[in-house]
């Protein structure tokens, strides 16, 4: 399973990547000043939303294309990814780090890269890659 130091490497490894502290002083991750990746413990209000349910691992919160997209996770493997009230409407989903593997980190954390990179950094990216839009 993953850990803090799967994201930082595929983040950094990202075009036009930094590394610095959230507004709580716990890691993000940006492109070009745009956060897409963070580290984002549960907070008093997401414990009394989540109950029982609430994970007690590390957590990860990633940037999403929409709502819709982050709907789509949280259903296809809701033992991984969640989110709470305070992410209502909002296109970012939860992760819990200990049960997702390297290899479907990667595809969240590139995506997430996408959902906020410039689109000519983005296409630019793609073209180098051979990925696909």
């Amino acid at each position: 399973m993953a850990n803090w130091d799967d994201v930082r490497r595929i983040a950094l490894a990202l075009p036009e990547t930094t590394e610095g502290g959230s507004h709580d002083g716990l890691p993000a991750w940006r492109v070009r000043d745009k956060p897409f990746a963070w580290e984002r413990p549960l907070r008093r209000a997401d414990l009394d939303a989540l109950g029982d349910a609430a994970p007690d691992g590390p957590i990860l919160g990633a940037r999403v294309p929409d709502v819709g997209a982050k709907e789509a996770l949280i259903a296809d493997d809701p033992d991984v990814y969640f989110t709470t009230p305070h992410f209502d409407g909002y296109p970012a989903v939860l992760v819990r780090l200990d049960r997702i593997g390297v290899e479907e980190l990667t595809e969240l954390v590139t995506e997430a890269w996408y959902a906020r990179a410039p689109k000519r950094l983005a296409a630019q990216f793609r073209a180098d890659t051979g990925a696909t839009a």
